[in-house]
């Protein structure tokens, strides 16, 4: 499902009065909530969907894949999502 398929589910499941330009900026305000709180405080709980986390990924040695020479790989961070056991039964 792309953003476009999701806008207009979200539209349907908002009632038949519900126009395309409300559910895009239901969705577009979702999902900003979502970044702003994994930046401020790196956690995002939606009981019964998920936790959308920061999650930190440590220096390491890589491969330059074009020249195959050895290289740093910086420290960086990450937002990981883990699914909640009820969105994994209803799959």
């Amino acid at each position: 499902m792309n953003k476009a398929e999701l806008v207009e589910s979200i539209q349907k499941n908002l009632g038949k009065d519900a126009t395309k330009r409300a559910a895009e900026d239901a969705l577009s305000a979702v999902l900003t909530s979502i970044a702003q709180g994994v930046k401020k405080d790196e956690k995002v709980q939606l009981i019964g969907f998920g936790t959308f986390e920061v999650k930190k990924r440590a220096a390491r040695m890589g491969r330059n894949p074009k020249t195959g020479e050895s290289m740093q790989i910086k420290e960086s961070k990450t937002v990981g999502f883990k699914a909640s056991s009820t969105l994994k039964g209803s799959l």
